[in-house]
């Protein structure tokens, strides 16, 4: 055995389930190995592509993702999918194959670029690490949920490995992590003089809020009855869309996406507590959803979030769920927000399909709101919703709805276009159990385009809706409005449904709300293959929630 089978063997004792990636001469090995394993690999035709996809496997699964890169070019064509796992936290294992000699044409620095993007840059100096390193990566990345690139100099990687494969075993088994779809707990409570001002912070309130982020996911019981207790309305951010679904109390996304009910409401508050979530500017409007005189909480384990974005009057450290638990035992129930009035304002105005809007569909083109609608009432409830990046992802964020917090997949921390695909695959893959829904613009949808060939391969029953305004629609809307020529942000009309059909695909083009009975028609048969819809939208104007954004700019 050599060193690169055993830093495989290591990563799948320890409870690797599925690897991503694309394989060349510096990471055939180790992927082997993990497929020897009993790891699942799925095969990427980019290495963007797979970095993402791993992303979105761990983010929707609650397990570690890995991918699998070559050396130099393979990571460099992984960066934007790492730099996005990276800042959202995501417990992700980065195997790459490292060119440690200077004349090598391979040769980077390849920690140093790591480092640059906010992973946790990691080697396997000797043989005698292969396991212990392994290991290490795994417990950094799912216990600190951090990105960790994990290099493999080619010479160590092809040395013999001498020891049993028991101790490999072993040393893979010393890190006891927990499982990553759990957050990382400290091992100290959350302090009781902090969960004591919260209860009376929450005692005190009349207008109290719970915004919850990706760090709540796990908690929706623990904060639902906190809140009826505490009689605080429910939002998320956008990451955590869904987690609330069912609830009367349920204001959906707070932020840019948030409907005219939940802004209002969310900005009447006189506390909000934000639960794993960090109120950064899209949450919170640029801060203004926040209103001057509010008190704000913050319960998150990373204490540095207390003073990011909207600074926090109080921070509580520790996990989301054990802390509204201690929280819930010394607060006596209260109205607070809650009323007749307000629970029948939520049912009434509390999704953006209950907002009218003149419906501008004509000359060959749907309005995206009309698209949107009609494809939350086309497909199955049981959906997971993937998001790539532009002036449409509005329309198919809040128009689309999800079943709970597991149905919505939404890869923007980096706010990189072209991520969408992707993404779908991996949620996919994590949830076959639900219909994957990609939703992407036309720019998104061409940079990632090599994936849908990946699609059709793993024969997975996705629907992929491109939003085609044939431009770069942020910056058609950005610079339009100030009389700036807008030639290198403008295509002429590519037919991607004849993209979809060359890659395997079923395809149906949509210009008018009629043409989605080729959707319906899709629904109702076999589903055994991938179905593209090209929307061709209006792009009169930009998206609501792109005029709140161009604010901070």
């Amino acid at each position: 055995m050599i060193v690169a089978e055993a830093v495989g063997r290591a990563l799948a004792a320890r409870g690797v389930g599925t690897a991503f990636g694309v394989v060349g001469s510096g990471n055939f090995h180790v992927t082997n190995a993990l497929v020897a394993g009993g790891v699942r690999f799925v095969a990427a035709r980019h290495e963007g592509g797979a970095a993402t996809m791993a992303d979105a496997y761990a983010r929707m699964s609650g397990r570690v993702g890995v991918v699998s890169v070559h050396q130099g070019p393979g990571l460099t064509n992984a960066l934007t999918g790492l730099t996005e796992a990276a800042k959202s936290r995501t417990p992700l294992i980065v195997l790459a194959g490292e060119a440690t000699e200077v004349q090598s044409n391979f040769h980077i620095d390849q920690a140093a670029l790591a480092t640059a993007v906010g992973a946790v840059a990691m080697r396997v100096s000797s043989p005698e690490e292969a396991g212990s390193r392994a290991a290490e990566a795994y417990r950094v990345a799912v216990e600190e949920r951090r990105t960790v690139l994990l290099n493999l100099p080619l010479d160590v990687q092809a040395a013999p490995f001498e020891g049993p494969v028991d101790v490999l075993v072993a040393a893979a088994g010393k890190s006891a992590a927990p499982a990553a779809g759990s957050p990382a707990i400290p091992s100290a409570g959350p302090s009781v003089a902090e969960v004591g001002e919260l209860a009376r912070l929450l005692g005190a309130a009349e207008r109290p809020v719970f915004i919850a982020g990706r760090g709540a996911r796990h908690a929706r019981r623990e904060l639902e009855e906190l809140a009826e207790l505490a009689g605080a309305l429910l939002a998320t951010s956008a990451v955590a869309k869904g987690l609330f679904r069912g609830s009367p109390w349920d204001l959906d996304v707070s932020g840019g996406f948030a409907t005219p009910l939940a802004a209002e409401l969310i900005r009447g508050a006189d506390l909000v507590v934000a639960w794993g979530c960090a109120l950064n500017m899209w949450t919170t409007r640029h801060g203004t959803l926040v209103s001057p005189g509010a008190k704000v909480v913050k319960v998150d384990l990373d204490p540095a979030s207390f003073k990011t974005h909207v600074p926090a009057d109080l921070g509580v450290a520790g996990d989301v769920a054990r802390v509204a638990a201690a929280v819930a035992a010394q607060v006596a129930p209260r109205p607070g927000y809650r009323s007749p009035e307000i629970a029948a304002r939520v049912r009434g105005e509390g999704r953006w399909r209950d907002v009218p809007y003149e419906d501008e569909s004509g000359g060959g083109r749907i309005d995206p709101r009309t698209l949107s609608i009609g494809l939350d009432d086309l497909l199955p409830r049981e959906r997971i919703v993937a998001i790539d990046s532009g002036n449409f992802m509005g329309y198919p964020s809040m128009f689309v709805d999800v079943p709970d917090e597991g149905g919505f997949c939404f890869t923007q921390a980096f706010q990189s276009i072209g991520l969408g695909l992707a993404t779908a695959i991996g949620a996919a893959i994590a949830r076959p159990d639900r219909l994957p829904v990609a939703a992407l613009g036309d720019g998104g949808a061409l940079m990632g385009i090599a994936e849908l060939e990946t699609v059709v391969r793993l024969g997975l029953p996705m629907v992929i809706v491109v939003y085609d305004d044939e431009a770069y629609g942020a910056e058609v809307h950005h610079f339009g409005p100030h009389g700036h020529p807008l030639g290198t942000v403008t295509f002429p009309p590519a037919d991607l449904a004849a993209i979809a059909r060359g890659h395997g695909c079923a395809a149906v083009t949509v210009g008018a709300p009629g043409d989605l009975a080729g959707v319906a028609e899709w629904v109702a048969g076999p589903r055994d293959r991938p179905l593209l819809v090209h929307a061709k939208v209006t792009a009169e104007h930009g998206s609501w929630w792109l005029e709140e954004a161009f604010k901070g700019h």
